[in-house]
């Protein structure tokens, strides 16, 4: 049996396709004439072409020139906003674990400071042929007594924004500005307050908010070669306050509640008058470190704290 075949299907849709090739073919014959026969016409002919193509190719060069920038840009803000955010947590979980670790220890450890105003001295303040605060070579000295003694004042525009860990030096540095009128006094050399106060943050003598570890006395004055000596106070009469302070050392002496302070506080005891009187360095009082105290003041309103050798330490030069 014979198969029948389907008559094959003439490709008409092909013509068109082959009427275009071939007139791109005779127009690019004719254009290649052009430019060598007639250059200046060539020109012309193709001068729209040729700057459509480069305003096409300029249009997207700085298309995507902004686009790498916007992109660079975005990813900058990006990066820079996560590198806040990351300090700004790391930030936070520090501070949240210097709360739970100072937190942790106990208040027997800890200045407890209160930055509060106080009320002012009880009695004017003394003659200046007692005691007078002079200037000297850039320092202010304290006079009167066995020694004349390098003050610093923790809350003077010098010292008060400067840093103390993350706390600052006018509300929570008392204990490092005592020690700097203590080491600079009686070692000849000077340590300012801003200075103590970062050795004693890298010595561990910093609570944050608190003001400063109780060890901080006895720390201080080894690392600078002086000899500490706790005194108790059932010791503390006249005779003994002023025999320590007549030999050359000073008394540095942790304060309660009172006419010194709302919390804790540290002042240094510096010399005794004629009549019995004591003479003291306030880091945080000009108007207190020139008035004479009562002694018996003094022992009634110190810290009831009795740890590392508080509420008073006896600090001497090595040879004393």
């Amino acid at each position: 049996m014979k198969k029948f075949e389907q008559p094959r299907k003439k490709k008409w849709y092909l013509i068109p396709s082959i009427l275009l090739l071939a007139a791109l073919c005779i127009g690019g014959m004719e254009l290649a004439m052009c430019s060598y026969f007639e250059p200046e016409l060539y020109q012309r002919i193709t001068a729209p072409v040729r700057n459509a193509v480069q305003a096409g190719v300029q249009h997207v060069t700085e298309a995507v020139r902004t686009g790498v920038r916007q992109v660079t840009e975005t990813g900058e803000a990006v990066w820079n906003g996560l590198c806040l955010t990351a300090d700004a947590a790391s930030l936070r979980l520090r501070t949240a674990w210097e709360e739970l670790t100072t937190e942790a220890e106990s208040d027997e450890e800890l200045q407890l400071v209160d930055d509060n105003l106080v009320t002012a001295a009880p009695r004017p303040p003394a003659n200046y042929t007692i005691t007078a605060l002079e200037s000297r070579e850039e320092l202010d000295i304290l006079t009167g007594g066995a020694l004349e003694v390098v003050y610093y004042d923790q809350t003077s525009e010098r010292w008060a924004g400067e840093s103390y860990g993350s706390d600052r030096i006018g509300s929570h540095g008392c204990g490092p500005t005592a020690m700097s009128i203590v080491v600079s006094t009686l070692t000849g050399q000077i340590v300012d307050p801003a200075e103590m106060a970062r050795h004693c943050v890298e010595k561990g003598c910093w609570a944050r908010l608190h003001g400063s570890y109780l060890s901080i006395v006895q720390t201080v004055a080894e690392d600078f070669g002086l000899v500490c000596s706790p005194l108790p106070p059932e010791e503390a009469d006249s005779d003994t306050i002023v025999q320590h302070l007549a030999s050359g050392s000073l008394i540095v002496a942790l304060m309660g509640p009172g006419h010194f302070t709302n919390g804790g506080h540290f002042i240094v005891l510096r010399g005794v008058t004629l009549e019995g009187g004591i003479l003291v360095a306030d880091p945080a009082s000009q108007e207190r470190s020139l008035t004479v105290w009562d002694l018996d003041l003094i022992l009634e309103e110190l810290s009831v704290k009795r740890w590392d050798g508080s509420p008073l330490w006896v600090v001497s030069p090595q040879f004393t």
